[in-house]
């Protein structure tokens, strides 16, 4: 009888814990994770990490260490019946003779909403389930602080172009799981290729790797053509939604805030080869420009602006030039932030001051009877004055009248801005 097919991923997902690859942090001798699998233990954890690192298969490796009954769900395909099953399937494992533990996986367990994590937890209070959630999110944003607390939060690592080749070398030669002996004829390159186009991704590259090479045995060559037309243009990694998105944001911003100008353009490169949209970009920029350059260089901000409207009315790919333009002038600008600094101090001031009054010699004074009870009296209109300055007068509440919120930097334009100030502020 014909055996039933299993794709090359399937079949090459590790079978004892030492053939995981990357996450010796976790499961290498000495390793946390390691030691108490050692001893026969078992918490409840969530694993968060990029895609293809091993999340569901460390999961099914702990259940066979620690001899537990395994159930998978998907929190995207899950809802409260299967949850309740689950449930079900553990108390009757508790209860048996062999009152054997029972480990719930959850994969993608940030799908999951409030009512449906809080739903676990009784469960795994009492013991009923050992609960495993697999996420590539930020379990901090995307888990209730009550479910979180009840868990252990293991970090995976995301594999690195080496691992993955040998990887991809050891599907070629394994006799049993993998493809044979034929396919050992591939060039090394192509698994170089491969393994960078995988981008840290085990699972992506097994499946990659199969493809090709199903291509070249039907093509009967092992040109690079038929690898190039294969593959063309892969994407790195990138949620436009997720960790990885703000991270590369946080990357980009900054950078150019360190005046990197090399590594602000790499972030921005990524960030665009990713997928991210060109206009959520640009509006970081001016934000950039108006957060960190500020009035140290004012022509950062009509440079962002510029380049937005640029990339508006080209597009990508064209338009991307103009906002990268506005990425390494930010860079290299003169930096401040003490107008963003000062703003923040004020509403921090006003909201513990609450309404101070106008003074008086300020207030708008369009009436008589304005006039006759003091509206306006006193002030002095300041291009009657020398220098077109009212040297003393006073322009904030009573209360705050000698208070400096805004500390211009010695940087840029801003360094004659400051001397301008120091000499008006003089008394």
């Amino acid at each position: 009888m014909k055996t039933q097919y299993q794709p090359l991923a399937e079949r090459m997902r590790p079978q004892i814990i030492d053939e995981v690859l990357g996450q010796d942090h976790l499961l290498g001798a000495g390793a946390p994770l390691r030691v108490l699998l050692a001893n026969g233990q078992c918490p409840s954890l969530v694993f968060w990490g990029p895609p293809g690192v091993g999340k569901t298969t460390i999961a099914r490796l702990i259940a066979k260490q620690v001899d537990a009954h395994f159930i998978a769900l998907s929190a995207v395909l899950a809802g409260v019946k299967e949850l309740r099953e689950a449930v079900a399937q553990a108390q009757q494992q508790r209860q048996g003779l062999l009152a054997r533990r029972t480990i719930l996986f959850v994969d993608e367990i940030h799908r999951f909403n409030k009512s449906q994590q809080d739903a676990l937890l009784p469960f795994v209070e009492d013991g009923t389930l050992t609960l495993i959630g697999a996420t590539t999110e930020n379990p901090s944003f995307e888990l209730n602080s009550a479910l979180l607390s009840r868990l252990r939060v293991m970090v995976l690592k995301s594999l690195t172009t080496e691992m993955i080749i040998s990887l991809l070398q050891r599907a070629l030669s394994d006799q049993v799981r993998g493809l044979g002996t034929e396919a050992t004829a591939l060039p090394a390159h192509w698994l170089q290729r491969l393994a960078e186009t995988a981008d840290g991704d085990a699972r992506k590259s097994l499946v990659l790797l199969e493809t090709v090479y199903e291509l070249a045995r039907a093509e009967g060559t092992t040109d690079d053509e038929v690898l190039v037309r294969f593959l063309g243009k892969g994407l790195r990694r990138f949620d436009k939604g997720g960790e990885q998105f703000y991270d590369q944001i946080s990357a980009l911003h900054k950078s150019v805030r360190g005046s990197n100008p090399d590594a602000a353009l790499y972030w921005f490169a990524r960030m665009l080869d990713g997928g991210a949209d060109g206009n959520y970009v640009a509006r970081r920029i001016v934000r950039m420009a108006v957060e960190d350059v500020g009035v140290a260089d004012p022509r950062a901000l009509q440079v962002s602006m510029e380049a937005w409207q640029a990339y508006e009315r080209l597009g990508s790919p064209e338009g991307d030039l103009a906002l990268a333009n506005a990425v390494v002038y930010l860079a290299c600008c003169s930096k401040s932030n003490s107008v963003y600094t000062a703003l923040k101090a004020v509403k921090q001031t006003i909201e513990q001051t609450g309404s101070l009054e106008v003074p008086m010699h300020l207030r708008n004074a369009p009436t008589k009877l304005m006039k006759e009870i003091g509206y306006g009296e006193g002030y002095r209109y300041d291009h009657d004055e020398i220098n077109a300055h009212a040297q003393g007068q006073q322009f904030l509440p009573d209360r705050l009248k000698d208070k400096l919120f805004y500390q211009p930097t010695e940087r840029g334009l801003e360094a004659k801005i400051a001397e301008r100030l120091r000499g008006l502020r003089a008394k």
